[in-house]
């Protein structure tokens, strides 16, 4: 796949937006849909959308720059903030921002976040296992040179990964790794009842998936150069440690979580 087309010689269409969108609408299906399986109206997310939207976009970008900090802080005009070609945001910063206003929400209109949780957080997978994929042969995710004999090589002339020589193939492996943990906790929410446990669990486990893999990430940040660990790797600790305390909170109060029967 290449990484753009061109529709007009100065009109490209980047293939990561349009990946980006087909990963919106698979998401808002899927959360549709477990919305019906655990009993939640889904207009408490259908009308916040915009909301989630622009949280998402505008703090991932916000995310993003602080990672590659050695290039934009030589920006001189705020505006360049604005302009990206390909992908450049930041999945930590999505991340943390959703939950953010996803907890705001809750919080106002006094609720318990267990079942909210437990459906944005399988639906997250559920889209990520296709947006990896595309991500993969786009480019936009790529690993580093290894020698495990999985290696795949970019020849594509376009391809934005510099690497002239068989790389891991990163956003493969996440697809796939994401797919069995999306599987395996599809599975577990039907027979766990205690709301939180699921969301949690996999917020827990998907932060350690990204503290091992990122090691093979091709890319290197503004973090990456300084320290020995990357910004999302980084953020995983941090989540790790969140939802961990998410977890000790359910284990101490049962009774204030959510059971479905």
């Amino acid at each position: 796949m290449y990484p753009f087309f061109e529709i007009f010689s100065w009109f490209y269409i980047y293939t990561f937006w349009i990946s980006l969108t087909v990963c919106f609408f698979l998401f808002l299906w899927m959360l549709r849909r477990l919305c019906h399986r655990f009993g939640i109206n889904d207009t408490f997310f259908f009308n916040r959308i915009l909301w989630y939207f622009l949280s998402v976009f505008l703090f991932s970008r916000v995310f993003y720059v602080m990672s590659r900090w050695g290039d934009f802080k030589y920006m001189k005009d705020p505006i360049e903030f604005f302009f990206m070609n390909d992908y450049n945001f930041s999945l930590i910063g999505a991340f943390f921002w959703f939950f953010l206003v996803l907890y705001i929400s809750v919080i106002l209109h006094n609720l318990r976040s267990g079942k909210y949780v437990d459906v944005s957080v399988l639906s997250f997978l559920f889209a990520s296992i296709v947006g990896y994929i595309w991500a993969f042969f786009g480019g936009q995710i790529y690993g580093k040179e290894t020698m495990y004999g999985i290696e795949v090589l970019y020849s594509n002339a376009f391809s934005p990964v510099p690497y002239e020589v068989p790389v891991f193939p990163l956003a493969l492996v996440y697809s796939m790794v994401f797919f069995i943990l999306f599987s395996a906790l599809y599975m577990l929410a039907m027979f766990v009842s205690v709301r939180g446990i699921i969301g949690y669990t996999g917020l827990i486990l998907i932060g350690a998936i990204f503290m091992i893999f990122e090691t093979f990430n091709g890319k290197y940040d503004f973090f990456k150069i300084e320290l020995w660990i990357n910004f999302n790797q980084i953020g995983a600790i941090a989540f790790i440690i969140v939802w961990i305390f998410g977890l000790y909170r359910i284990y101490k109060t049962p009774k204030s979580t959510e059971i479905i029967h």
